[in-house]
């Protein structure tokens, strides 16, 4: 009699352990879940960020690029104007030179200013997704048995 009494407490003793192992196994589960989902949110809200700072640097950029394109028009006109009072051709060389010069001058710089709006700007952008990647690693590391 004590041994089917040994045998049924060594059954009722590996049916606690496995159903205590399923259920911690169900709970990691359910956390690892509710993770992936948090994280998956969070991928959506940098995505959401990444996409504000681009949209409003884009809009700086065509607002620098309106500008310059009407400074640009300005001088133009401008340069035409004093060119149509020109008595001689010496005079009309000199002061061609000298815009297409400041106007040459004036474009490099202003392509310098878009190509460093253009770099802050996609590093201000990558930024958000950046993190979501260093994110991603750190939950990948953190699920490793």
């Amino acid at each position: 009699m004590a041994t089917a009494k040994d045998a049924a407490a060594k059954v009722e003793s590996l049916a606690a352990d496995a159903q205590k192992a399923a259920t911690d196994q169900f709970e990691k589960f359910a956390k690892s879940f509710e993770d992936v989902a948090a994280f998956g949110q969070e991928t959506v809200d940098a995505m959401m960020k990444s996409s504000n700072i681009f949209a409003k640097a884009a809009e700086e950029m065509n607002a620098e690029f309106v500008s310059f394109s009407k400074k640009t028009m300005e001088e133009g006109v401008a340069a035409a104007k004093e060119m149509s009072s020109i008595k001689t051709m010496p005079e009309f060389v000199e002061k061609q030179a000298a815009f297409a010069k400041s106007a040459l001058d004036g474009y490099m710089k202003q392509a310098a200013k878009f190509n460093e709006m253009f770099m802050a700007a996609a590093k201000d952008a990558a930024e958000p997704m950046n993190a979501r990647a260093v994110a991603a690693a750190d939950l990948v590391k953190s699920y490793r048995i």
